[in-house]
């Protein structure tokens, strides 16, 4: 009887296997856009309900893409947080709340001491937290990191890493491109905007790009809700 040779081969690796850097930058993708198209649509609601009328207008983070990093960032926060243990739901839920709501307060404290300006404010919401965020809000990061937890991120998981190994590098790698020129102008143009209601004239032929293509009125578009402030009372 002849003895087989046993080969060992070993499997195919997958595309960002586990929690690795490209996993986590496409659990951030899939939160600014679901972000972006969630406030806009909810605002469109709210609007029609209240006026009677629909208006499309763009709740974005940045200037081109229809991308919103705090939900890009909450997104990440919770899964790094909440996605890796088994748990019950409602343990979710309460830790999701108290994460959403905290980033909520944090990134609206951020916002306004470093770009002056404002693009929420619960102020005359029920059972608000300094204007910042509100329980009831947080109750809704609640909620939808349930459901980021138990199931969207097995499914994006897994067609992340379904995807052809140097395919998915490729596409990654040019989508983080992409979206680090998007941030860096939009948030240059906010700077400069800053700089521009304090009467700070442009010293660097930088400052003149952003007042040239990025002026006020193109960035009322991107912005519609943000609001320019001195101090906030």
């Amino acid at each position: 009887m002849k003895n087989k040779e046993l080969t060992n081969v070993a499997p195919k690796k997958k595309f960002a296997e586990g929690m690795c850097f490209y996993k986590v930058f496409w659990i951030f993708l899939f939160g600014c856009v679901f972000g972006a198209y969630y406030e806009e649509i909810l605002n469109l609601v709210v609007h029609y309900h209240y006026h009677h009328e629909v208006v499309w207008q763009l709740r974005r983070g940045v200037i081109y893409g229809p991308i919103s990093p705090i939900y890009g960032f909450g997104a990440v926060l919770m899964i790094l947080a909440l996605g890796r243990k088994k748990r019950p739901d409602w343990q979710t839920l309460l830790y999701g709340g108290l994460i959403g709501g905290g980033f909520e307060y944090i990134v609206s404290f951020l916002q306004e001491t470093f770009l002056g300006t404002v693009s929420w404010d619960y102020t005359n919401e029920l059972l608000n937290i300094n204007g910042r965020t509100t329980i009831p809000f947080m109750i809704v990061w609640g909620l939808l990191a349930v459901v980021l937890v138990k199931i969207v991120y097995p499914t994006i998981s897994s067609i992340v890493e379904s995807l052809p190994e140097k395919f998915g590098k490729i596409l990654t790698n040019i989508l983080i491109v992409l979206l680090a020129i998007d941030f860096a102008v939009s948030w240059g143009a906010l700077i400069r905007q800053q700089l521009r209601y304090n009467g700070v004239p442009p010293f660097t032929v930088v400052g003149e790009f952003f007042d040239k293509y990025y002026p006020d009125e193109v960035l009322k578009e991107s912005y519609a809700n943000m609001v320019v402030i001195e101090v906030r009372d």
